[in-house]
């Protein structure tokens, strides 16, 4: 699976999943009324959207989790890179610290991270 496709409204959804799953889907009705304002119909919707595309189950009106947290974000975050500045890391960078400065704490987090993912 390379890529998911996953809406702004559905990731607020699957946070809410990933949060709670295994939950039944009345419970998780209740949530999405309670944080994301939703109609029955539309967590209904949304349930079935998200099972189509993979990322999650629905059996006995029991929701479970197919697809991590993780994994999409680090799906969606590759498919942002490509579409958005042609899949150059070094090109994200330089236009996110534009106009920021990091701390040094950030600054070495960051440099540990390089160098856990050298070839």
């Amino acid at each position: 699976m390379d890529n998911i496709n996953i809406w702004d409204s559905e990731y607020r959804f699957m946070l809410i999943v990933w949060d709670t799953a295994p939950i039944s889907s009345g419970k998780l009705v209740e949530f999405c009324q309670e944080k994301l304002e939703w109609k029955k119909s539309t967590t209904y919707n949304a349930i079935r959207r998200m099972c189509d595309k993979g990322l999650i189950k629905n059996e006995n009106a029991i929701v479970s989790v197919v697809i991590p947290k993780e994994k999409v974000q680090m799906m969606e975050g590759k498919a942002f890179l490509d579409r958005t500045f042609e899949g150059s890391l070094p090109q994200f960078i330089a236009s996110f610290l534009n106009d920021k400065s990091i701390s040094e704490k950030e600054a070495k987090e960051i440099m540990r991270l390089i160098d856990s993912h050298r070839e």
